[in-house]
C-alpha cells in the first residue's frame, strides 16, 4: 500500500503515538484525517504542535462514546484506512477510574466498528492492542513460585517455562482494568471480522516511548526527573517497583509497524510489535543518568547491603534463547541474583560526580504489577518490520525533550 493521496483516520490523532503516526503518514503523502475531542479553552493538543502538524492534518471533532459523532466524522474523512488509537490508556488511572477506561476503551470501539458497519465504509482498520494484556508472564520456576505464593491460583497454568520471549500465542493474564479492557476491544474487532467481513487487524503493541511520552509514563517520570536533577530542581528520584521489565521501543519504530501492518497485515490476525529485548526499570534510570553526563561506578541499596559495580556494562548474552542487549543488572535480575524491595528504601548511584539518590516510593507500586514483558516480534519480521532503534536512542530523544523547561513543568 503506497501512502500518496491515501485517506486515513485515526482515532486518538492527538495521543503521544497518534502524532507520531500522523506525521509519518503525511511526510508520505497521505491524507490524514483525525478525531479530537472538543476542548473548552479551544486550543489545538500539545502533541499536535510539538510534531508540528496541526496545520497539515484535517481535525474532526468527535467523541469514541457518540456514535452520530463517529458516523459524521466517517463521512468527512471517508477512510481507506482507520488506525483505532483512541484509548484511556493510563494503566494506573485504569485501577482508580475503570469505569471511564471501560466507556472509552470498550464501548468506544464497539461504537466506531458500529459506525463503520452500519454507514456500510469498507477500511482496513488497524486495532492499537496491548503488550499489557498478557499480564502474568512467567519467567522462571523461581517467578512462578512466587507468584503462587502471592496470589494462591495463576490461570491458566503455564505450559512451558519461561514464557518468553511472548509469542501472539502466549496466555493472556490482564493484571489491570485497562489490560482487561483492551482484551475486550480486541475480541470486539475479530468478531466483527467474523460476523461482518470488516478488516480488521490488531496490533499488540509493546511499550513505545520518545519524545513527548506523557509525564505519567514511567519512562518519562525517569527521564523528566533526571533532567530537574541536572538542574538542581530536584534533590533525588522518586521511582516505584525498579524490578519490572518492559520491552521498550522506539514510537517511530511502532508508528511504522501500524503502516506496515495496513499494508501486509492478514485481516482477522494478531501481530506483537516490540523490539526482542528486556530491560528493567533501575536500568532505564542508570541508563538515563549516564546519558545525561554522569559515569556509574556503582549501586548500593540505602538499608541490607546490596552492591553491584558497574551496573550498566553491556551484556549481550543469550537469555530466553534470545541474544539482545542489556546491563549487567539485567542479567543479574533476570538470573535472580539480586532484587530490591521496599526494605531497600532506595539505591545510593555512585557516580563520577559523587551521590545520587534513588528513593523507593510506595506510592507509585501498583495494586497488581506485571513484572516482565518482552515480544517474539518473528511474525510481523516476516512482513519487513526492522527494529531501528536502542534503548539509548530513546532515552536520548527523552533527555533532549526535557531539555526545555517549559516541558520539564
Amino acid at each position: 500500500m503506497e501512502w500518496e493521496n491515501k485517506r486515513v483516520l485515526i482515532t486518538g490523532i492527538s495521543g503521544f503515538a497518534g502524532s507520531y503516526l500522523a506525521k509519518y503518514l503525511l511526510s508520505h503523502g497521505a491524507e490524514v484525517y483525525g478525531i479530537i475531542r472538543r476542548r473548552s479553552d479551544g486550543r489545538l493538543p500539545k502533541n499536535l504542535i510539538d510534531r508540528q502538524i496541526h496545520n497539515e492534518i484535517k481535525v474532526i471533532e468527535a467523541d469514541l462514546t457518540d456514535l452520530a459523532g463517529l458516523a459524521h466524522a466517517l463521512d468527512v474523512a471517508q477512510p481507506e484506512v482507520v488506525f483505532h488509537l483512541a484509548a484511556q490508556s493510563f494503566v494506573p488511572r485504569s485501577f482508580t477510574h475503570p469505569l471511564e477506561t471501560f466507556k472509552v476503551n470498550t464501548v468506544g470501539t464497539v461504537n466506531l466498528l458500529e459506525a463503520i458497519r452500519v454507514k456500510e465504509y469498507d477500511p482496513t482498520i488497524i486495532f492499537a492492542g496491548s503488550s499489557e494484556e498478557y499480564g502474568l508472564v512467567i519467567s522462571s520456576p523461581e517467578q512462578y513460585r512466587k507468584l503462587k505464593e502471592k496470589y494462591g491460583h495463576i490461570f491458566p497454568e503455564p505450559e512451558n517455562i519461561p514464557e518468553l520471549p511472548i509469542t501472539e500465542n502466549n496466555p493472556l493474564r490482564p493484571m489491570s482494568p485497562y489490560a482487561v479492557s483492551k482484551i475486550h476491544g480486541e475480541y470486539i474487532l475479530r468478531n466483527y471480522y467474523y460476523t461482518y467481513g470488516l478488516k480488521t487487524i490488531v496490533s499488540r503493541a509493546f511499550n513505545h516511548e520518545g519524545a513527548g511520552r506523557g509525564i505519567m509514563f514511567v519512562t518519562s517520570v525517569i527521564t523528566r526527573q533526571v533532567m530537574k536533577y541536572k538542574f538542581g530542581e530536584i534533590n533525588k528520584i522518586s521511582i516505584g517497583n525498579v524490578n519490572a521489565f518492559r520491552d521498550w521501543s522506539h514510537v517511530i519504530d511502532i508508528a511504522k509497524g501500524y503502516c506496515l501492518l495496513a499494508k501486509k497485515g492478514k485481516p482477522g490476525d494478531v501481530y506483537n510489535q516490540g523490539s526482542m529485548r528486556t530491560n528493567s526499570v533501575i536500568s532505564y534510570i542508570l541508563l538515563s543518568l549516564e546519558t545525561a553526563g554522569w559515569e556509574i561506578k556503582k549501586i548500593e541499596t540505602m538499608k541490607n547491603n546490596k552492591v553491584v559495580q558497574y551496573p550498566t556494562e553491556v551484556d549481550s548474552s543469550k537469555i530466553f534463547g534470545v541474544k539482545f542487549e542489556k546491563t549487567k543488572l539485567d542479567r543479574m535480575l533476570l538470573e535472580n541474583e539480586i532484587e530490591f524491595t521496599l526494605e531497600d528504601k532506595g539505591i545510593w548511584a555512585h557516580t563520577d560526580k559523587g551521590k545520587i539518590p534513588i528513593i523507593f516510593d510506595p506510592s507509585r507500586f501498583r495494586p497488581s504489577e506485571v513484572p516482565i514483558l518482552m515480544a517474539d516480534i518473528s511474525k510481523i519480521r516476516k512482513l519487513g518490520f526492522e527494529v531501528k532503534h536502542k534503548l539509548t536512542d530513546i532515552i536520548r530523544d527523552q533527555l533532549n525533550y526535557f531539555l526545555d523547561p517549559s516541558n520539564r513543568g
